[in-house]
């Protein structure tokens, strides 16, 4: 694996910092240290806003047709360095090189869709009496936008390709656990975009984050995590009337209805439902719904499902579940496994798991609880590869159920009856309803959440929507006759 020793903000085309205070990033599964980061504060906040600040004109002066081909060339030098960022982030995260290619095919696809998507991005216009009416369609300025540490190319693509194709200007900060991957995507990025176009100011949330959501030059608000920092960061943009958008967590429902016909494939991908990601996921399916009358054999088939998964190194090809983030993560799921004892029957799992060479990583076994809907660990996101199953023979009871928890950003579906499917879909509240296929992101297809899921839709083309604020303009052929007069 290639990277730096250390890695400096990238403020106006430029590495460099204000500050001689670093933090390490370690490799999730080993400990060991894979790099140091110049710890982003006040100072560095303050000159990336000023050099986005004064890029800005230029850049939403920009032909969308330039703004797009630059956006085309980061998705080719995604495309052509997957295989090094996949193993980057493979030790940064622990996540698995199994699973994120995935994140790059995605990201890059975002980077290609807003491409495409800004070259149609029009206003309005019409013919009135005596004129036209337009409505046209303009950047809001410098954004600036704050990302996890789960999925860091999904995230860094999701913010940067609308917020840039809009003809804004970024101030982007990646998480302190997770920002070697964005920081190798600067390197690039410092090359073909113009200096102050975007910036990227590693650190921490009560640092360069709190300086980020409070500095009076940033005219919008984008961030992904917790749905509690979430309020903080909409309470910074109240406190300034600056528009925000927010996709933070969730508790999804999975729902198992009776008539399915592949009983093992559905079981297959409740399973991935649950623990890609390791569990990382706001979006994961971590309450399964399962009907009744097949629940002892589903159980069976589950239960032998998860114990099958291949728990090991992120970089070993046949692992299918690698570690936890860091020990601060670990020992937070863990604290709701001890939970969920107590209050649920433990079906599989339950345990930390080593694996030889990695005993500084946070390995937790598939996790499978059986338990009711009004449990913390079915009610509480726990961000780890615990599964919450819940019985239901009564369809207007579990529907009650799927809804009743605070969040609302993901659901799913699995059925062979298309009533089955549309009545639930409609009443599902969640901003995403897959059917007979957890997970099934398209690029264009609206993704945010319902309730304490967030605000805001991204991965669409209403998402420039959100990047862009409209000016009415009203054009008269002549000034009218004398009214005072």
């Amino acid at each position: 694996m290639t990277t730096d020793s250390h890695y400096l903000p990238l403020i106006n085309g430029e590495f460099t910092a204000f500050t001689d205070e670093t933090f390490p990033a370690a490799e999730a599964a080993t400990g060991k240290q894979l790099a140091t980061i110049t710890r982003s504060g006040k100072a560095e906040v303050n000159a990336a806003v000023a050099a986005a600040k004064a890029a800005f004109p230029a850049w939403a002066a920009t032909p969308a047709a330039e703004r797009a081909r630059l956006l085309l060339k980061v998705a080719d030098w995604l495309e052509e360095n997957t295989a090094r960022l996949v193993e980057i982030d493979a030790r940064d995260i622990g996540r698995t090189v199994f699973e994120l290619p995935q994140d790059y095919r995605q990201a890059i696809g975002q980077y290609r869709f807003f491409a495409a998507a800004i070259l149609t991005h029009d206003g309005w216009n019409n013919v009135v009496p005596g004129g036209w009416a337009i409505a046209k369609r303009e950047p809001y300025g410098v954004v600036g936008q704050i990302i996890p540490w789960n999925v860091p190319a999904i995230m860094v693509s999701f913010k940067l390709a609308p917020a840039l194709a809009a003809g804004n200007t970024v101030v982007l900060k990646p998480d302190e656990n997770a920002s070697l991957s964005t920081m190798e995507l600067g390197r690039y990025l410092a090359e073909i975009f113009p200096p102050g176009v975007v910036n990227i100011v590693p650190g921490f949330g009560e640092e360069a984050g709190a300086a980020l959501t409070a500095h009076p030059d940033v005219a919008k608000l984008a961030f992904t995590g917790s749905s509690e920092v979430g309020r903080i960061i909409a309470h910074a943009g109240a406190a300034r009337l600056v528009p925000v958008s927010l996709e933070l967590g969730g508790k999804s429902p999975n729902i198992v209805f009776p008539d399915i016909e592949d009983m093992d494939a559905v079981v297959d991908n409740t399973a991935f439902a649950a623990t890609f990601c390791n569990g990382q996921s706001c979006l994961a399916g971590t309450r399964l719904f399962v009907h009744d009358e097949i629940y002892p054999e589903f159980m069976a088939k589950l239960t032998d499902a998860f114990q099958r998964i291949q728990v090991g190194s992120p970089l070993d090809p046949a692992t299918r579940l690698g570690c936890l983030i860091s020990e601060k993560q670990g020992e937070r799921v863990m604290q709701y496994v001890e939970t969920g004892k107590n209050e649920a029957n433990l079906v599989t799992g339950g345990q930390r798991v080593e694996v030889p060479g990695h005993e500084a990583g946070w390995f937790v076994a598939p996790t499978i609880f059986e338990t009711t809907n009004n449990t913390r660990i079915a009610q509480e996101e726990i961000f780890g590869p615990v599964l919450s199953v819940i019985r239901w023979k009564d369809f207007d009871t579990m529907i009650h159920e799927a809804n009743d928890v605070v969040y609302g950003l993901a659901s799913g579906i699995y059925t062979s009856n298309l009533r089955n499917a549309m009545r639930t879909a409609d009443r599902l509240e969640a901003g995403q309803v897959w059917v007979n296929q957890y997970v099934n992101l398209v690029d264009g297809s609206p993704f945010g959440g319902y309730k304490d899921s967030g605000l805001g839709r991204e991965v669409c083309k209403e998402t420039l929507d959100m990047y862009t604020q409209l000016k009415s303009v009203m054009l008269a052929e002549q000034v009218p006759p004398p009214f005072y007069v």
